[in-house]
C-alpha cells in the first residue's frame, strides 16, 4: 500500500475557504442538529455512527419521506453487516414522495424540471405538469401489461422524456434499468440480458455539436440478443429520417402516451423493493448490477444533498450527468424527494461555444452545479473570459465527483468560477453508495483538492494494510457502519458482491479508493486502488474490453489497463496476444480499435493497442495489470515475486 511524507500533496496544503457563519446558521443541517440538541458538528458525526438507527430514523423524519404504512423498525441486522435490512414492515413508494405529495401543495406549481438541449431549445415542467406526465406514462406501460416488479431499460439522452419514462417505470412498481446513452451494442445487452428487461426506451438518436448521432440502430443490434424484451418505445427525438423499426414491437413515444388519462395510482410497494439495478463494472467478470430499493437510494441521495450540500427546495441543481451514471438518477431522486429544481441539458458542453456551461447557469438560475475535474481541466485553456461573460452570482456551491482533482485546476475553478468565496463541494462514493461517503460541506473550512470529510452517517476511515486507522498516510477508504444508502447486494451475485467489499476485512466495508486525511483533518481521495478504469468519469471494466479483444479470430488473449490522460482522467490501453499465424499490422490494430469503440462507444475509444509476445500473470493465471501498468508508464513493477514468469514484464515494455 502507498504512503506519502508530510510534505508532499496532499499534506502540507494551506487553507483557502473558510466557511461563512451566517450560511451555517441558516443550513439544513443546523437546523437538524438544533432539533436534537447538538450543539457541534463533531458531535452530529460521532452520534450519526455510533447511534446508526437513531441517526436514519432522524434523517427520514427530516426529510418528510412518507409511509403508506410505518415501519416497525428502521434497521434490522439479524443477516449481519453486509445484509442489513431497512424500514422493516413499511410499504411506500418513493414517487408518491418525489411527485405525488407535492400536488396538494403550493410545490405543485414550482419548476421540478428545467431542461435545454443543444440547439438552445428550452421545455420546463412544474411539479403538477411533471406528475401528468408521469401519471400518462405510467397507463400506457400498465396498458402493455408491464407492471410491479418487471425490469425496464432506459437507453435514452438527457430529455425530459427520459425523466417522464424514469418516474413512471418505478411508479407502476417497476424496476429501472437506466444505460449510458454511449454504449455499444455488446454493453447494452449484456445488461439487459442480466436483468431480464421485458422492455426498453430509447430515442432514435441524438445531437452532439450540431451532428446526429443514431441510437435506435445501436439499440436493435443489442436486443437482437435479448429475448427477454417485448416492447421498444422510441422519442423521435434527433429527427433522424431513416430509423430502423420492428412492427408490433417498437413503438412511437407520442402515439404510445396520447390518449391515456393523466391521472395515475401508484403502486404500494415493500420499502425494500426492489427499485433500480445500476451497472458499475469492476475488474474482473461481467458487470455488476447493484441492487437499490425504494427507501435506499432516493433517500441517501436527498439525504446527501440537503444536509451536506444544503440544497433547499428554492434552489437549482445541475449535475452533469448521464442517466447511467449513478450521478442521473441521484439527481431525480434527490432534487425531487426535497422539492427542488432539476436541470437537464443534452449536448457538448463547450458547444457551440466554450461558454456554454456558465451560459447555462446563468439562464436557468442554478444555485448548485456539479461538474468533473476533467470539464475544468478542458475549458481552463480557454482563460477566463467566457466565464466574465455571466453573472454566476446565484451560485451557492460547485459539487464535483468522477476524478481526483489536481491544485492548480481545483484553485482555477474555486478563484474564477466562484470568486474565492464559496465552497467546491468535492463529492465521492459510488454506485454502490447511493451517493457520497466524502462530501465538502458548509461547516468546515477547506483546502485544494480536500473534502470536508464524511457525509453524516458515513462511519468512513482511513487503513493501513492491517485494517488500522492511519493519519498523514495514504491507505484505504473503508466504511466501519452499514447505512441506508448501501446496495442491497450485486443482481443475482451474492458471492461477488461480499467478496468485492466485505471479504478483507471483518464486517467492515473497502471501497477500492486510495485516501488520505491530514493534519487538519481534511480528506483526500488519490485514485483507485483496484483495476477500475475510469474515462472522464465513466467506469469501465477491464473484463469488457478484453472481452471483445479475446472474440476476435486473431486475438489469444489480451488485457485492458487505464492509463493517465491530462483531461479525460484515464484512456484505455490495450496489450493484445496473437493467436498463431497471425503478425501484427496497423491494420490489425485498427481492427481492434474499431471492435471496441463499436461495442462499447466512441468515448472509451481506446488510446493504444499494442502487440505483446506474452502478458504477466501469476502463477494461478490471474494477470497483472498493475505490473502491466506499471510497464507501460516505464515506472518500476514493485513486488512481482508472484509472477509465473518475470520475463514477460520486459515483453510489456518491448511492446509500448
Amino acid at each position: 500500500m502507498p504512503t506519502e511524507s508530510p510534505d508532499t500533496f496532499p499534506f502540507g496544503q494551506k487553507i483557502v475557504w473558510q466557511p461563512h457563519p451566517q450560511w451555517i446558521a441558516e443550513s439544513n443541517l443546523k437546523c437538524f442538529m438544533d432539533k436534537h440538541g447538538i450543539a457541534t458538528y463533531d458531535e452530529l458525526m460521532r452520534r450519526s455512527v455510533e447511534d446508526v438507527a437513531w441517526f436514519w430514523d432522524a434523517a427520514l423524519e427530516d426529510l418528510d419521506i412518507r409511509f403508506y404504512t410505518p415501519y416497525e423498525t428502521v434497521m434490522d441486522l439479524s443477516e449481519g453487516v453486509a445484509f442489513p435490512k431497512w424500514c422493516v414492515g413499511g410499504e411506500m413508494n418513493i414517487i408518491h414522495n418525489c411527485l405525488d405529495k407535492w400536488q396538494e401543495t403550493e410545490a405543485r406549481d414550482r419548476m421540478a424540471l428545467r431542461w435545454e438541449g443543444e440547439d438552445g431549445s428550452v421545455r420546463t415542467y412544474t411539479y403538477g405538469e411533471l406528475h401528468r406526465e408521469v401519471c400518462r406514462c405510467a397507463n400506457a406501460l400498465r396498458w402493455l401489461g408491464l407492471g410491479k416488479g418487471d425490469a425496464v431499460g432506459l437507453y435514452m439522452p438527457m430529455t425530459p422524456e427520459l425523466a417522464i419514462a424514469f418516474l413512471a417505470v418505478v411508479k407502476i412498481g417497476g424496476v429501472i434499468l437506466p444505460l449510458f446513452s454511449g454504449y455499444g451494442p455488446s454493453a447494452v445487452a449484456t445488461r439487459l440480458n442480466d436483468a431480464g428487461a421485458r422492455a426498453l426506451f430509447t430515442a432514435d438518436g441524438y445531437r452532439r455539436r450540431g451532428r446526429a448521432i443514431p441510437m435506435k440502430a445501436t439499440a436493435d443490434e443489442a436486443l437482437a440478443s435479448v429475448p427477454t424484451v417485448e416492447h421498444v418505445i422510441v422519442h423521435r427525438y434527433a429527427g433522424l429520417e431513416e430509423t430502423p423499426w420492428t412492427e408490433g414491437r417498437d413503438l412511437d413515444w407520442d402515439a404510445f402516451v396520447e390518449d391515456h388519462a393523466d391521472e395515475a395510482e401508484t403502486e404500494r410497494t415493500a420499502a425494500e423493493d426492489v427499485l433500480m439495478i445500476i451497472y458499475t463494472s469492476g475488474t474482473t467478470g461481467r458487470p455488476k448490477g447493484a441492487v437499490h430499493t425504494h427507501c435506499g437510494f432516493p433517500v441517501k441521495g436527498a439525504q446527501d444533498m440537503y444536509h451536506a450540500m444544503d440544497l433547499k427546495p428554492s434552489d437549482v441543481m445541475w449535475w452533469m450527468t448521464d442517466m447511467g451514471w449513478m450521478m442521473g438518477p441521484w439527481l431525480v431522486f434527490g432534487t425531487l424527494a426535497l422539492g427542488a429544481t432539476m436541470v437537464f441539458f443534452d449536448g457538448a458542453p463547450d458547444y457551440p461555444d466554450v461558454d456554454r456551461v456558465w451560459q447555462i447557469v446563468e439562464d436557468h438560475g442554478v444555485t448548485h452545479l456539479g461538474l468533473s475535474p476533467v470539464l475544468i481541466r478542458a475549458l481552463k485553456p480557454h482563460g477566463t473570459a467566457p466565464i466574465e461573460k455571466h453573472d454566476l452570482s446565484g451560485l451557492r456551491a460547485v459539487g464535483s465527483t468522477g476524478s481526483p482533482w489536481d491544485p492548480e485546476s481545483w484553485m482555477w475553478c474555486f478563484e474564477n468560477v466562484l470568486g474565492g468565496e464559496k465552497p467546491i463541494l468535492n463529492y465521492s462514493g459510488g454506485t454502490e453508495i447511493s451517493g457520497g461517503i466524502l462530501c465538502g460541506n458548509f461547516f468546515r473550512p477547506l483546502k485544494p483538492c480536500a473534502f470536508s470529510g464524511p457525509v453524516p452517517g458515513m462511519a468512513a476511515d482511513v487503513v493501513d494494510e492491517r485494517g488500522e486507522s492511519v493519519r498523514g498516510a495514504v491507505g484505504e477508504l473503508v466504511i466501519r457502519q452499514p447505512w441506508i444508502g448501501m446496495t442491497r447486494g450485486f443482481w443475482n451475485d451474492r458471492r461477488r458482491y461480499l467478496e468485492t467489499y466485505w471479504s478483507r476485512f471483518e464486517n467492515v466495508w473497502v471501497h477500492g479508493d486510495f485516501a488520505a486525511i491530514d493534519e487538519d483533518d481534511l480528506w483526500y481521495i488519490l485514485g483507485r486502488s483496484d483495476d477500475t478504469i475510469k474515462v472522464a468519469g465513466k467506469r469501465l471494466g477491464p473484463a469488457e474490453v478484453e472481452a471483445l479483444l479475446n472474440a476476435h479470430e486473431a486475438v489469444a488473449e489480451s488485457a485492458a489497463i487505464g492509463v493517465p490522460h491530462p483531461v479525460k482522467g484515464e484512456e484505455v490501453a490495450a496489450f493484445v496476444v496473437l493467436k498463431p499465424g497471425y503478425a501484427p499490422s496497423d491494420a490489425l490494430r485498427e481492427e481492434l480499435t474499431a471492435v471496441i469503440t463499436a461495442e462499447l462507444g466512441k468515448p472509451l475509444k481506446p488510446r493504444a493497442i499494442l502487440f505483446t509476445t506474452a502478458l504477466p500473470k501469476t502463477r494461478n493465471a490471474k494477470v497483472m495489470r498493475r505490473v502491466i501498468r506499471a510497464a507501460y508508464l516505464g515506472r518500476d513493477p514493485g513486488d512481482v515475486s508472484s509472477l509465473e514468469d518475470p520475463s514477460t514484464v520486459e515483453a510489456i515494455r518491448r511492446a509500448v
